[in-house]
């Protein structure tokens, strides 16, 4: 290929990528927005992100204000924004229970919350800084604590829907993830979220089925969504096995072990990265997986140890001293020396991390408020006090009280 071919190739290339961009810049002339205001309800499971786009705006707005309501009409509103559209945090450096003014971006107007939590449940409005609103979503975010376990492969089955009159309460699945191993027997799951079916619903939320919404939806009435929290979500698990992707070595590294092995024994090289922790004995542990998410299908292992979700589950056994929460965090309770090992994390079939773990009964342990158990502690002690108090400061008022309206006993003959 000449040097006039390849100019027109970048050519070519250029009014190609220039189009592109020409048509998703279009796409906001393309979609009028509603005359009259209507929420896209939208349900998620705690501690996921998701993303909220902005489907119409006005063309000569060139950043949205996104805000946020618990209620409709409500006097507090959450002003989500930099007044710039500028990227505002990453989800790597979000931290499990801070406030959602820290935990949300806004891209290509687009909103995205990071790790939800129920108290993010609400309304939320793409708008301008004037307060004009363009696109709005009714956004219900379901606790995880509650979540039963459901395990087809003994013969369970997912709860059946409950009728109350005209209201209906069921659970929508999601689809199901891919095998969590590779090679050797894995397992999926499906995440189940709570829908529920009534005819008295407001018609200003757009429903994919008619009368259909998340059960946390403020389309809901009060007391139709008190009924309907009793109905927690379900996680469908089942066993499977795939096999595993050949990935061709690379040629320099296949060299370099055949030069070792000539030499001796070829080292130890492990094939995911390998991070070393010393834990002191005694001390809980979690540890979570590189770029997991709630939703995504995640396993653990320790050397050649499967932990398998119908035996480490969160809730199969209330006494497990090692288990996985519903967020796929590995917890490990009360350290012991027989928990040394190297733990390898699989994320959506692939195997991406391990973790050498040490136990150690040496050193000064360093409280710090940070730490779960040093938190329960001073709780305790706290409560301890006050409730020690709380007796004493009664007692006294009941001495007080006596003496005031005589009600001491006469022993007096």
């Amino acid at each position: 290929m000449n040097l006039a071919h390849a100019t027109v190739l970048l050519w070519v290339w250029g009014c190609l990528q220039a189009f592109e961009i020409v048509e998703k810049e279009n796409i906001f002339q393309r979609t009028p927005c509603p005359a009259f205001l209507m929420f896209d309800n939208a349900a998620y499971l705690a501690d996921m992100s998701f993303e909220l786009p902005c489907h119409c705006k006005p063309e000569e707005v060139s950043a949205v204000v996104w805000y946020y309501q618990k209620d409709l009409g409500g006097s507090h509103t959450k002003v989500l924004t930099d007044f710039d559209g500028r990227v505002l945090t990453e989800e790597s450096q979000v931290r499990v229970g801070s406030d959602m003014l820290v935990r949300f971006s806004i891209r290509m107007f687009s909103l995205l919350v990071f790790r939800a939590q129920p108290d993010d449940s609400g309304l939320y409005f793409c708008g301008t800084r004037k307060g004009d609103y363009f696109y709005a979503y009714d956004v219900d975010v379901q606790s995880g604590e509650g979540m039963v376990a459901t395990f087809k492969d003994q013969g369970q089955e997912p709860f059946a829907d409950e009728h109350h009159g005209s209201l209906h309460i069921f659970t929508t699945f999601w689809e199901w993830t891919p095998c969590d191993r590779c090679g050797v027997r894995g397992e999926q799951w499906r995440i189940g979220l709570c829908y529920l079916r009534s005819p008295g619903l407001s018609p200003r939320y757009r429903k994919t089925v008619p009368d259909v919404v998340s059960c946390g939806s403020r389309a809901v009435p009060r007391k139709l969504r008190a009924r309907a929290r009793e109905h927690s979500p379900e996680l469908l698990v089942q066993s499977c096995v795939v096999p595993c992707e050949q990935k061709a070595a690379q040629e320099g590294f296949v060299a370099i072990l055949s030069y070792v092995s000539k030499l001796g024994s070829p080292p130890w090289v492990p094939q995911v990265p390998i991070q070393f922790h010393w834990q002191r004995l005694g001390h809980g542990l979690i540890i979570s997986c590189p770029g997991a998410r709630p939703e995504h299908a995640v396993a653990w292992d320790k050397d050649r140890q499967y932990f398998y979700r119908t035996q480490y589950l969160e809730g199969v056994n209330r006494s497990m001293r090692v288990f996985i929460d519903h967020g796929n965090h590995l917890h490990i309770r009360f350290t012991q020396l027989s928990d040394r090992g190297i733990y390898y994390c699989w994320r959506q079939g692939v195997r991406v991390a391990g973790l050498r773990l040490g136990i150690t009964s040496r050193g000064r342990y360093q409280p710090s408020f940070s730490d779960p158990e040093t938190r329960s502690a001073v709780e305790l002690t706290l409560i301890g006090y006050l409730f020690i108090t709380a007796v004493f400061v009664t007692i006294h008022v009941c001495r007080c009280c006596c003496y005031l309206f005589h009600c001491r006993p006469n022993f007096s003959p």
